[in-house]
């Protein structure tokens, strides 16, 4: 997938996924960018280990399933960044 797409997915993916999470996050446009990204290698890694049954590092593509997983995957690490980090979303 190209940087384009990449970038095209990040975005997607991020602000779905902060319009979905309660609370408010900060980050503008490129934090929203890096978090659809790191949504779109988290959700796809699970993906594959839940299909396969085998630890891989997967991504989603820039497809409707693939902006699901992507926007899952950021979900989960917004979760994961607030409860290690101890901050409150609100």
């Amino acid at each position: 997938m190209g940087i384009l797409a990449w970038i095209v997915l990040g975005l997607i993916a991020g602000a779905i996924a902060k319009a979905i999470y309660p609370g408010h996050q900060g980050g503008g446009i490129l934090g929203t960018m890096v978090l659809g990204i790191v949504g779109a290698f988290l959700g796809g890694t699970l993906y594959t280990v839940l299909t396969t049954g085998t630890l891989a590092l997967g991504s989603a593509g820039l497809s409707l399933g693939g902006i699901v997983v992507a926007v899952l995957g950021a979900i989960l690490a917004l979760f994961l960044y607030y409860a290690f980090t101890g901050r409150n979303a609100y």
